[in-house]
């Protein structure tokens, strides 16, 4: 019987169970985390608004992990022995013949100040406190931006950015509270979200125009202070900053052999193995693979990842050679809490619509459907 240890309840690790024991019945699966639930983090945007509430994205994992006879290890990984055989975590041991990591990735937090900033997408308790701050604010200015790991261009998350930026702005109006609140959107980068492609960057920077967002692009930013930001280009008010960092590796990455990358992910191929560690896997936002360099940090590339490596993980412990590839595809829908702009690319094809409710009701949908195979 195969022995098979998964890091992590995110999308990819979910992903690659899933697609484990859709093909060995058999097979004694393992997954280590510090808590079993899923975490819709898609969704964070809706909470300032009050579409979502706290508890609507938190999905127990108790009944998934019986009905696929999965064994949970409550604890937090620490480091690995006997080149990955063994996973070290805050509450013991745990073996295994194969090993696919798919922890998530961890924000830089190097730039002064950043403490002034609320990181949406480090979850529930940052997005509520987006709202309670929001709600708070009888008017001002709010500044929203994102920026990369230079050292990995792949290595960021833009997209969530334009979706609170947006959904913040029709939230206001709503409230008629817009006229009295500026918004600011900030990278530095002068065409932000290129990795969506040119047609979707167009769309998005005429859509802050015609929201009156004002915008502050192609400088690099300096720090923050608790109501300003700064970049080389000059610094303006902020009473409320929304920032997202770049990514890089989880701290107990650097207490293992793993092989890193410049920008401090986990070095994989194109079949998500891990290089020089035989049944050793990487997926999602722990992982650098090769590809083009806006391959994106997302759920749908995560599932992805994690349907190629549990494939290619049971050849390699059957004796075969791994030659399954994942798919690169960045598909989402960009929500401004009532429209949504889709935009999919490809390496043979990009499109971006314009923003249509109709998106805005499917984002909704397939949260619903996606979550319903965990419930």
């Amino acid at each position: 019987m195969k022995r098979i240890t998964i890091i992590g309840t995110g999308f990819a690790a979910l992903s690659a169970a899933r697609k484990l024991r859709q093909l060995d019945i058999t097979a004694e699966i393992t997954v280590v985390a510090p808590r079993a639930e899923l975490i819709f983090l898609p969704s964070l945007i809706w909470i300032p608004s009050g579409k979502r509430r706290p508890e609507d994205l938190v999905v127990p994992l108790a009944r998934f992990f019986s009905d696929n006879r999965i064994q949970f290890v409550a604890g937090e990984a620490t480091g690995l022995e006997d080149n990955g055989r063994t996973v070290l975590t805050t509450t013991g041991k745990v073996a295994n013949d194969g090993l696919i990591i798919a922890c998530g990735g961890r924000f830089i937090k190097k730039l002064p100040g950043i403490e002034h900033a609320i990181l949406p997408c480090e979850g529930i308790a940052a997005a509520e406190k987006i709202r309670e701050r929001v709600g708070a604010l009888k008017q001002g200015n709010i500044a929203l931006g994102f920026a990369g790991n230079p050292n990995e261009p792949t290595a960021m998350r833009g997209g969530p950015m334009f979706e609170f930026l947006f959904g913040l702005d029709t939230q206001l109006r709503r409230e008629g509270r817009r006229e009295k609140i500026n918004l600011t959107f900030f990278n530095p980068m002068p065409n932000p979200g290129n990795r969506l492609g040119a047609r979707a960057v167009k769309r998005l920077l005429a859509e802050m125009d015609k929201r009156g967002i004002n915008k502050q692009l192609g400088h690099k930013l300096v720090g923050f202070e608790a109501d300003k930001v700064k970049t080389e280009g000059g610094e303006f008010a902020a009473d409320l900053i929304i920032f997202m960092p770049g990514l890089t590796g989880n701290a107990w990455f650097d207490q293992t052999s793993l092989p890193r990358s410049p920008g401090g992910l986990i070095k994989a191929d194109a079949q998500c193995r891990v290089e020089g560690l035989p049944a050793v896997y990487v997926v999602g936002d722990s992982g650098s693979f090769p590809g083009p360099d806006w391959m994106p940090k997302q759920a749908h590339m995560a599932d992805l990842q994690g349907e190629t490596a549990a494939a290619n993980l049971l050849m390699e412990l059957d004796g075969k050679i791994p030659d399954k590839t994942f798919r690169v595809e960045l598909l989402c829908i960009v929500d401004s809490l009532d429209a949504g702009m889709l935009v999919r690319r490809t390496p043979d094809s990009e499109m971006s619509l314009p923003p249509l409710g109709l998106m805005h009701n499917a984002k909704s949908f397939f949260e619903s459907w996606y979550l319903r195979k965990y419930r």
